[in-house]
Protein backbone atom coordinates (compact mmCIF):
# COMPACT_ATOMS: atom_id res chain seq x y z
CA UNK A 1 0.00 0.00 0.00
CA UNK A 2 1.29 3.39 -0.60
CA UNK A 3 1.34 5.83 2.10
CA UNK A 4 2.62 9.09 2.39
CA UNK A 5 5.92 9.92 3.76
CA UNK A 6 7.79 12.94 4.68
CA UNK A 7 10.36 12.46 7.66
CA UNK A 8 12.80 14.70 8.54
CA UNK A 9 15.86 13.37 10.93
CA UNK A 10 18.32 15.61 12.76
CA UNK A 11 21.61 13.81 12.83
CA UNK A 12 22.91 15.66 15.84
CA UNK A 13 20.33 13.91 18.01
CA UNK A 14 21.36 11.04 19.93
CA UNK A 15 18.87 8.43 18.47
CA UNK A 16 20.32 9.04 15.10
CA UNK A 17 23.94 8.69 15.95
CA UNK A 18 24.39 5.52 14.00
CA UNK A 19 23.38 6.81 11.14
CA UNK A 20 26.59 8.53 11.32
CA UNK A 21 28.43 5.16 10.60
CA UNK A 22 28.03 2.55 7.56
CA UNK A 23 26.20 -0.23 8.43
CA UNK A 24 24.12 0.80 11.51
CA UNK A 25 20.98 0.82 10.44
CA UNK A 26 18.01 2.64 12.16
CA UNK A 27 14.19 1.79 12.82
CA UNK A 28 12.20 4.69 12.66
CA UNK A 29 8.05 3.96 13.83
CA UNK A 30 4.68 5.65 12.82
CA UNK A 31 5.95 5.71 9.42
CA UNK A 32 5.17 4.66 6.06
CA UNK A 33 3.37 1.13 6.26
CA UNK A 34 5.35 -0.52 9.29
CA UNK A 35 7.68 1.85 10.25
CA UNK A 36 10.78 2.99 8.40
CA UNK A 37 14.72 1.85 8.31
CA UNK A 38 17.32 4.21 7.27
CA UNK A 39 20.98 2.80 7.09
CA UNK A 40 24.30 4.35 5.80
CA UNK A 41 25.73 2.70 2.77
CA UNK A 42 28.84 4.79 3.49
CA UNK A 43 28.31 6.82 0.51
CA UNK A 44 24.89 7.46 0.78
CA UNK A 45 22.03 6.71 2.51
CA UNK A 46 19.08 4.37 1.88
CA UNK A 47 15.47 3.97 3.42
CA UNK A 48 13.16 1.15 3.67
CA UNK A 49 9.67 0.53 4.28
CA UNK A 50 9.73 -2.10 7.45
CA UNK A 51 6.63 -4.06 6.43
CA UNK A 52 7.72 -7.22 4.95
CA UNK A 53 6.63 -6.72 1.33
CA UNK A 54 6.56 -10.82 1.08
CA UNK A 55 3.89 -11.08 3.33
CA UNK A 56 -0.05 -9.65 3.51
CA UNK A 57 0.24 -5.89 4.88
CA UNK A 58 -2.78 -7.28 7.32
CA UNK A 59 -0.27 -9.92 8.80
CA UNK A 60 1.59 -6.81 10.55
CA UNK A 61 5.23 -8.67 9.71
CA UNK A 62 7.62 -6.11 10.60
CA UNK A 63 11.52 -6.50 9.39
CA UNK A 64 13.52 -6.09 12.61
CA UNK A 65 17.18 -5.43 12.89
CA UNK A 66 19.57 -8.09 13.88
CA UNK A 67 23.04 -7.75 13.14
CA UNK A 68 22.40 -5.35 10.38
CA UNK A 69 20.01 -7.76 8.57
CA UNK A 70 16.28 -7.41 7.90
CA UNK A 71 14.46 -9.98 9.78
CA UNK A 72 10.83 -10.69 9.56
CA UNK A 73 9.27 -10.98 12.63
CA UNK A 74 6.38 -13.38 11.38
CA UNK A 75 8.96 -15.83 9.37
CA UNK A 76 12.54 -15.62 10.20
CA UNK A 77 13.88 -17.23 6.54
CA UNK A 78 12.60 -13.72 5.26
CA UNK A 79 15.74 -11.85 5.92
CA UNK A 80 16.58 -8.60 4.10
CA UNK A 81 19.93 -6.81 2.63
CA UNK A 82 19.57 -3.30 4.31
CA UNK A 83 21.91 -1.40 1.82
CA UNK A 84 20.66 -2.98 -1.31
CA UNK A 85 16.78 -3.61 -0.02
CA UNK A 86 17.01 -7.06 -1.74
CA UNK A 87 16.02 -10.61 0.13
CA UNK A 88 19.03 -12.47 1.43
CA UNK A 89 19.78 -15.91 1.02
CA UNK A 90 16.15 -16.78 0.39
CA UNK A 91 15.91 -17.26 -3.28
CA UNK A 92 11.83 -17.99 -2.67
CA UNK A 93 11.39 -14.25 -2.00
CA UNK A 94 9.91 -12.77 -4.76
CA UNK A 95 9.64 -9.16 -3.59
CA UNK A 96 12.69 -6.48 -2.39
CA UNK A 97 11.77 -4.03 0.51
CA UNK A 98 10.25 -0.97 -0.54
CA UNK A 99 12.44 2.16 -1.79
CA UNK A 100 12.21 5.77 0.06
CA UNK A 101 13.46 8.38 -1.30
CA UNK A 102 16.66 10.53 1.07
CA UNK A 103 18.31 13.64 0.46
CA UNK A 104 20.78 15.28 3.22
CA UNK A 105 21.17 18.82 3.81
CA UNK A 106 23.58 19.74 6.22
CA UNK A 107 22.94 17.29 8.93
CA UNK A 108 19.40 16.81 8.27
CA UNK A 109 18.03 13.63 6.58
CA UNK A 110 14.83 13.83 4.32
CA UNK A 111 12.56 10.61 3.56
CA UNK A 112 10.11 10.78 1.77
CA UNK A 113 8.09 9.24 -1.44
Amino acid sequence: MNVGVNVSLNLNLSQYNQLSFPSNPVYIPNEGNGGIIVNNTGTGYVAFDAADPNTPLSNNCLIQIIDGIGVSSCDETHKYDLVLGLPFQNTNLRCSLKPYRVERNGNELFVYN
